[in-house]
């Protein structure tokens, strides 16, 4: 069985022909994290300050980062064009063993950086993707080389395994049985930080390396001239399906199994997400290529979206908690918030983009990954 030779072939591209559509996805994929983390944080900071979580309102629903229409659909987005950016840096290395070895440790390197990184934050952004981002590229180097069938089947064995897991653990709890040693290992105990991974965390491999996998095959059929209507073809008939197969009156497991909640892990709820984010991804692509001048603040902005991200956090931190200029309120303050500073972000990055190439971040992120 060869896993080897993947089955597209790349054209060859030099970097003055860098695409534009996936870092017009990826800017716009991070507006959309930013707000849902602002408005979850700013929920969780009025908690802890006493103030009752708001709840009223179409916009307050549409919002909702934990449960709402929109929750996690930008970071399944953006996990897509992660795989999409794979394909892309990897296409050179097609049929040369010394390239691929190469790769294979750049992408380690990368992956372990963005690990330790995202552990460090962890502790003061809980459940950032970072963390999740860097195992991701660590196995991500293991496979990129893989025939497409195997991509696809290592995808869809990572959202049944995390419906299979979750249907297990309803049904242990419903029959009294603990699976504390699953869901809820000791701080300080080394399987904590596996299955919260794995598991148990707010972007856990299981399923969220579907959304990876997805990408890498998407990216594999931009050379195509199919692929824009085969991707929204598909992504509508993933999502509607999704939603027909989530309004079932049913209950108890076939409810788990149906759902489109993210915190489910259902492989419906795969379906869901990955539909509207490969929707998403085409339609904006398109817009990227068909409005290059209009969006080129955009597609500067998202080569350093690294460098933003990070800095979304660290203004957060200073102006909610250190100098408490913004407190806890709906999504209107949230939606302000995002957008002042996204405004702020684009307009900053892409004169730095102009003046520097790549953000600091991005700087140190190549120069210990490659």
């Amino acid at each position: 069985m060869d896993l080897s030779a993947p089955t597209s072939t790349f054209v060859d591209t030099p970097p003055t022909a860098r695409l534009p559509g996936p870092d017009v996805v990826r800017a716009v994929a991070l507006i959309g994290v930013m707000v849902m983390n602002y408005h979850g944080y700013l929920i969780l900071r009025g908690l802890e300050s006493g103030t009752d979580r708001p709840r009223t309102g179409w916009l307050e629903e549409l919002f909702d980062p934990w449960d709402g229409p929109l929750s996690t659909r930008f970071a399944a987005t953006f996990v897509v064009v992660a795989g999409v950016g794979v394909t892309l840096l990897t296409r050179r290395t097609v049929g040369d063993p010394t390239r691929i070895t190469e790769m294979r440790w750049r992408l380690t390197r990368r992956g372990v950086l963005l690990y330790v990184v995202g552990l460090l934050l962890d502790e003061i952004w809980p459940g950032t993707i970072i963390v999740y981002y860097g195992v991701m590229f660590v196995l991500v180097a293991a496979i990129f080389t893989w025939r497409t069938r195997w991509v696809i089947t290592i995808g869809a064995v990572a959202a049944i395994a995390a419906t299979s897991i979750r249907l297990w653990e309803f049904d242990r709890d419903r029959d009294g049985h603990s699976t504390d040693w699953l869901s809820r290992p000791g701080d300080d105990s080394i399987r904590r930080y596996v299955l919260d991974v794995f598991v148990n965390g707010t972007h856990p491999l299981l399923p969220w390396f579907a959304f990876l996998c997805a990408g890498i095959v998407l990216g594999r059929a931009l050379t195509t001239t199919w692929w824009r209507p085969a991707a929204i073809g598909s992504g509508i008939v993933l999502a509607a399906v999704s939603s027909m197969l989530a309004s079932l009156p049913v209950t108890g497991i076939p409810a788990i199994a149906l759902s489109i909640d993210p915190y489910d892990r259902s492989v419906v709820y795969v379906a869901s997400a990955l539909g509207t984010a490969i929707v998403s991804y085409a339609t904006i692509d398109w817009i990227a290529e068909r409005f290059r001048s209009a969006t080129d603040p955009l597609r500067r902005a998202g080569q350093l979206t690294l460098s933003l991200y990070l800095a979304h956090i660290l203004v957060f931190n200073l102006v909610v908690d250190w100098l408490g200029w913004v407190e806890p309120g709906g999504v209107g303050t949230a939606l302000l918030f995002a957008a002042g500073f996204w405004v702020a972000a684009v307009a900053m990055g892409t004169l730095w983009q102009r003046r520097f190439g790549r953000g600091p971040a991005e700087y140190v992120y190549r120069a210990f990954g490659g």
